[in-house]
């Protein structure tokens, strides 16, 4: 029996997207699993193929669900969701959310005459600093090319601290007492290099989300890292509270 009605103010194709946009939100429909076919939906709610078209078209365009051709139309992953405007680290952030965060190490150097990152962490150019390249993950699946540029003399020899799996944040706590007071962070949508696609698993040219973040020492005052996180745009979004 239909649980749709012409008799609503609603549109039947706004009243059938919002009905299966329930049942994923619910869980009843789960990542990858398959939607119903627009012939499926026609005979269960007795309505056009068209409606039936226009309401799995307002899920791919909301990003509820993704099409394969010749194959139907399937349930997306849910987003990560990120506040911009509260200090925490990568693992915090997927803990909160019951997700396992993981970590990777692709690159560690230790820089000397780098101007560029020199300025952004107010060093001397002849100051050491760390660059350590991790691949984030969650519960498995990659999440994010990190890129950190620690002040050496703050964390001598973590260069030599194995962080594959491990928080840094934590890290630089727990064997340094070095401390995060505060960060400065701008965000930004960007296309994947082919390096980004390669390690994220996605194809070169898609969107992504690209955040350049400075965090200070306690004193609120002292630069202890530089850190890039390139996101594909897929699996995360970022949210901004207003008061």
């Amino acid at each position: 029996m239909s649980q749709l009605s012409e008799a609503k103010s609603l549109p039947l194709y706004l009243q059938l997207k919002q009905l299966l946009k329930e049942q994923i939100e619910a869980g009843v429909l789960k990542p990858h699993d398959m939607l119903p076919s627009e012939r499926e939906l026609e005979d269960r709610y007795e309505i056009s193929r068209m409606t039936a078209r226009h309401a799995l078209s307002a899920l791919e365009d909301d990003g509820l669900v993704y099409r394969k051709q010749g194959r139907g139309t399937f349930v997306t992953e849910p987003k990560i969701k990120q506040g911009v405007l509260k200090l925490s680290s990568f693992t915090e952030e997927m803990k909160s959310k019951r997700i396992k965060a993981g970590a990777k190490v692709l690159d560690v150097k230790v820089l000397i005459d780098d101007e560029c990152l020199s300025k952004k962490l107010d060093a001397g150019v002849k100051e050491k600093l760390v660059m350590i390249q991790r691949l984030r993950t969650g519960n498995g699946d990659p999440i994010a090319l990190e890129t950190s540029v620690l002040r050496r003399k703050f964390c001598p020899g973590i260069e030599n601290i194995d962080l594959n799996d491990q928080s840094l944040c934590k890290t630089l706590e727990d064997q340094y007492q070095v401390y995060c007071g505060r960060a400065e962070q701008t965000l930004q949508a960007k296309l994947a290099d082919d390096f980004e696609a390669s390690v994220l698993g996605i194809i070169e040219g898609e969107p992504t989300m690209y955040m350049e973040r400075v965090s200070f020492m306690e004193d609120g005052v002292t630069p202890i890292e530089f850190v890039r996180y390139t996101y594909p745009g897929d699996k995360y979004k970022f949210y901004v509270e207003l008061k």
